[in-house]
């Protein structure tokens, strides 16, 4: 949430969008950053994660190695080392073993176990050990470690509870827990290593004193529709609750603030969209379009006739069309668009298509000339009747190379025009740009489409496609300024793919059997994908994990091990058990032409097996393929497990996809694995994909480095508050189109403000 560069038109948004250190000194405001907070609304919608009264003991068997917790747990040992000159006495027991004074406490919550260790003076051991006898119920805080196969907090900070619920001492005394001890509930906050749950606490005290007074911005009449409190008594009610209730109707009001205003930006969105008016493109008989389709050598699905007839129809209308099309990896989402462009190309119009990567840009484009043929070679000689040219623009592309690409766009030479972000360049004219078509749009921004909207004269169709199939509530949420078509039918020809989960760690030998695998089928003619986490040794990043995951790692790490390096293992198997074979390497990091070089062989047969990143995530087509080994398989979410196994199977050959893990068994990533192996249903795992982790990051967030844009939303289970929302949203735009509303003005501006911040994040 940050200010807007002219400023909010409330009271409410201006103080909600103050900078935190003004409220709590720049030394605290800074440990927030880890979490994300910087602004005073940022700590106001940062909620506990659960409350307690002193009475309620908390569930150890929820911890996971590496989470920074807040436990609520009673001593049931206490044992000190190293005390000189002390016995055993007092129902304390001293141990000398050599080395420095430390403190072994073990907590329980009746069910299980949880160790903390304290190191210190041997002042502060007797210290601790007085206030952590056995009996003594405490908050304890730290990060989970594992040690000796026992998590552990070691030192952690904590404070002893009475029976009432009252702190009555602890490691720490200061005003924070002073606060805490007064309130008759007290919540335990998602927290760091540098900033714990108390301190929290105390900052969102002073927040709610900054806050005292403020007048709501949301409408009476929005207030009582949706049945919520105000705005201050929301905030008070869940960081200073006097009842569970009260959190509940505080934690409810803010719930639906955000999805209100998700739900309003989306509905004045399609209300501006409508007011603008588009050129229609009505399909034209016996034009290039009636020739594409007269040379496709199959028959389209009947998914594929209907979308397009939809697709048709919304071109021919004065009205912009605004479309997201969904659909299965490998069910012809291209080939739909690709009609969809040559209906606009027949009616005088031309077609921008906007990839994520030059990668998949590149392969657009040889899918496009494939497809088309002589229909491509417009203005050359030979070409065929109504034929259009297709040139691409890219960052990499060399002077020379783009000024072509430029004239043939602005000249409208060029009926489509594909390429990366390079297209949204202000040196980018088209000549009668009719409609725009966004490939994997979760790795865009609504601002993206905007700027290739200001390249026409009037408003452009817009057709944006995903192959990570989408819940409806996440398409609800996410993607409502845009109607959902739904490809799920597979076209006939397509192979079986059989996935499998190699479990490395038990079964180290089985690595051997994966290039084994790889080998057989190369000497079959077929040919084989070996996807990493990572580029090289030197990338100290581990790979895309789901949120809050912890990674299975060696007995006495201290972390994950190293995920395999492309580099690295095209290295080691080029001299190893593939040396025989043609391999290739593909990443983001190789200049364009190698890349094109390297997936034009490919593709062409000319290498066996390609080892690569996820840069062939997406698009890549070479129905030769039938192998694909996913390295450190536990480091990528469904949809992107989904999409990489997608590569295969798209001829004639079956294909088996072989997710490489060292993961226990009983652990989320491998839970996640086996909903992989278990179907080739996109629409199943999505709905998995969605159980698990937050709905931004299904859509690609967190396998980008990016959060969920919802704080307090789970799409999954507040579909019913995001309906109500998306009702009243619907209403207020009817009747307050201009956005004349203060506070509704407001919540659309941060909406867009925000995802104008995390378009520039991206770029």
């Amino acid at each position: 949430m940050s200010t807007p560069p002219r400023g909010w038109r409330t009271d409410a948004y201006r103080r909600l969008g103050t900078k935190l250190d003004v409220v709590v000194g720049a030394k605290t405001a800074k440990q927030f950053t880890a979490l994300n907070i910087h602004t005073v609304g940022d700590l106001m919608h940062h909620l506990p994660r659960r409350y307690f009264s002193g009475t309620e003991l908390s569930d150890l068997s929820t911890l996971q190695p590496g989470a920074e917790v807040a436990v609520l747990a009673e001593v049931v040992e206490c044992r000190a080392f190293n005390l000189p000159g002390e016995t055993a006495s007092g129902g304390r027991s001293f141990r000398s073993t050599g080395g420095k004074p430390r403190l072994e406490v073990r907590v329980t919550d009746h069910n299980g176990m949880l160790s903390l260790a304290f190191f210190g003076q041997l002042h502060m051991i007797r210290y601790w050990q007085g206030q952590l006898s056995p009996g003594a119920r405490g908050i304890f805080a730290g990060k989970v470690k594992e040690f000796n196969h026992q998590l552990q907090l070691a030192h952690p900070d904590f404070v002893i509870v009475g029976a009432d619920g009252q702190i009555v001492g602890g490691a720490k005394r200061n005003e924070e827990m002073a606060l805490v001890s007064r309130l008759p509930l007290v919540g335990l906050y998602p927290a760091s290593a540098k900033l714990r749950t108390w301190t929290i606490a105390q900052s969102a005290a002073l927040a709610l004193d900054f806050l005292a007074g403020i007048e709501d911005p949301l409408p009476a009449e929005v207030r009582a529709a949706a049945d919520v409190v105000d705005l201050e008594t929301a905030f008070r009610s869940v960081h200073q609750p006097e009842t569970r209730s009260a959190t509940e109707q505080g934690t409810k009001r803010l719930r639906f603030d955000e999805a209100f205003a998700m739900q309003l930006t989306m509905a004045h969105r399609r209300a501006d969209a409508a007011a603008h008016g588009a050129v229609p493109r009505p399909r034209r008989p016996g034009g290039l379009l009636d020739a594409f389709d007269a040379r496709l050598p199959f028959t389209l699905t009947e998914g594929q006739v209907e979308v397009s007839e939809e697709i048709m129809a919304e071109l021919a209308r004065p009205q912009p069309m605004q479309r997201l099309l969904q659909g299965e990896v490998g069910s012809g989402k291209t080939l739909v668009a690709v009609r969809a462009m040559l209906a606009v190309i027949d009616a005088g119009g031309q077609a921008a298509l906007l990839a994520p990567t030059e990668v998949l840009a590149g392969q657009h484009l040889a899918t496009l000339t494939r497809l088309l043929g002589d229909l491509a070679e417009g203005g050359m000689l030979g070409a065929a009747e109504h034929a259009t040219r297709v040139v691409l623009l890219t960052g990499s592309m060399n002077a020379a190379q783009k000024r072509e690409a430029l004239l043939r766009a602005a000249s409208g030479e060029a009926g489509i025009v594909i390429g990366t972000h390079a297209l949204l360049g202000a040196d980018v004219h088209f000549a009668e740009l009719g409609l725009v078509v966004v490939d994997e749009q979760h790795r865009f921004g609504v601002e993206q489409r905007a700027a290739l909207n200001a390249k026409a004269a009037s408003r452009p169709h817009v057709l944006v496609m995903t192959a990570t199939p989408i819940p409806r509530s996440v398409a609800m949420t996410v993607f409502g300024d845009l109607e959902v078509s739904t490809l799920r039918q597979i076209p006939a020809g397509r192979a079986d793919v059989h996935t499998v989960v190699v479990d490395t760690r038990r079964h180290p030998g089985w690595v051997d059997r994966a290039w084994q695998r790889i080998r057989e089928d190369v000497s079959a003619g077929r040919q084989a994908y070996i996807i990493c986490a990572r580029i090289s040794s030197s990338d100290t990043t581990a790979g895309p994990v789901a949120d809050d995951e912890v990674l299975a790692v060696p007995d006495g790490s201290d972390g994950p091990a190293p995920a395999a390096a492309a580099e690295d293992l095209f290295a080691e198997l080029s001299s190893g058990q593939l040396k025989d074979l043609r391999l290739d390497l593909l990443h983001g990091q190789l200049p364009s032409e190698d890349k094109d070089a390297v997936m034009s062989r490919f593709a062409a047969g000319e290498s066996d097996v390609l080892v690569a990143t996820t840069v062939v995530e997406v698009g890549v087509d070479v129905p030769n393929a039938s192998v694909m080994v996913i390295c450190d398989a536990d480091r990528f979410g469904i949809s992107q497990l989904h999409q990489l196994r997608g590569r295969i199977g798209r001829g004639e050959h079956p294909g088996v996809c072989l997710l490489l893990t060292t993961a226990a068994e009983d652990s989320m990533a491998r839970e996640r694995l086996s909903a992989v192996a278990g179907t080739r249903d996109g629409f199943a795992l999505a709905d998995v994909d969605l159980e698990q982790r937050r709905e931004g990051d299904v859509l690609g967030a967190s396998q980008s480095g990016h959060r969920s844009s919802l704080r307090l939303l789970r799409v999954l289970t507040d579909a019913d508050v995001i309906l109500q929302a998306r009702t009243i949203a619907e209403k207020c735009i009817a009747d307050d189109p201009e956005l004349a509303t203060p506070g509704l003005a407001d919540a659309v501006a941060q909406i867009e403000l925000q995802a104008a911040g995390e378009w520039l994040d991206r770029t």
